[in-house]
């Protein structure tokens, strides 16, 4: 496994939800507003992890139904599990290949995924395959060159300032095609029509610095596994840092921001 992919982990639900998933779901709503769907489609939701966008497709948009897919277990049952709706089915599948026929769907999304898909036109060509004539086809990553995710910014500057090695795990590095360009170029390879961007920003609120620190320290994504493979007196030197260089409100919350780069298009 490459160094800079080693510490991807994904199977916990619960960890992730505590890392990302709740600010994916502070961006979904927003994407879907701009996506702009009609209700009663027949959805496909590609890397659902633990659900964000699902749900928030099953609460906003009226689907007539949802198949939602990603290759972990653990993210699929969590998500399974918090549905609880009749019109969805979770899968285990690989969005490179996605077991599902052709122009059977209406919409294809995806959301905060595809930078960690290896053949990222495959799958956006995947998913332009199983939408019907004329259907949507979306999707959003973080904006990590940009510095858009900045509790994740905030946690590599701390972590490459003690170890300069560290800097080759960022996903600034790892991930640097994530631009409103770059990204509406590869929807357009995949031949997709009509490509719109735009960025979508949210507020990510930290109740105080455990509330930031404690889900790094759970190894589900590239960060939280770095810091998870730190011994205990290299992790406290980390911690330290952090602690003393984030803002603070005045009631003692950690107040950042987090900016997604949405694409949508036609199939």
């Amino acid at each position: 496994m490459a160094e800079a992919s080693r510490h991807d982990a994904w199977q916990a639900g619960d960890r992730y939800d505590a890392y990302m998933g709740r600010w994916s779901r502070l961006v979904a709503p927003q994407y879907l507003d701009w996506l702009g769907a009609p209700h009663g489609m027949d959805w496909l939701d590609v890397g659902c992890g633990t659900g964000a966008l699902s749900a928030t497709i099953l609460a906003r948009s009226n689907p007539k139904s949802l198949i939602a897919i990603d290759p972990s277990d653990g993210f699929i049952a969590t998500a399974r599990a918090a549905a609880g709706d009749p019109r969805a089915q979770f899968k285990v599948g690989d969005a490179q290949a996605l077991p599902l026929e052709t122009a059977g769907r209406d919409v294809a999304v995806s959301g905060l995924v595809l930078n960690f898909v290896p053949d990222r036109l495959k799958a956006l060509e995947e998913m332009k395959r199983v939408v019907r004539s004329g259907g949507t086809v979306g999707f959003y990553v973080w904006d990590y060159p940009g510095g858009g995710l900045e509790f994740v910014r905030a946690f590599w500057t701390a972590a490459t300032a003690l170890d300069q090695p560290a800097a080759d795990l960022t996903e600034d590095r790892r991930f640097p095609f994530c631009t409103l360009d770059a990204l509406a170029g590869l929807a357009r390879s995949a031949g997709l029509a009509r490509v719109e961007a735009t960025p979508i920003e949210v507020a990510t609120v930290f109740r105080d610095f455990e509330d930031y620190w404690q889900p790094f320290t759970l190894g589900t994504g590239p960060a939280p596994g770095y810091c998870a493979s730190l011994d205990a007196t290299a992790q406290q030197r980390l911690k330290e840092r952090l602690r003393d260089s984030l803002p603070r409100a005045g009631d003692g919350s950690i107040p950042l921001k987090a900016r997604a780069l949405a694409i949508k298009a036609v199939a």
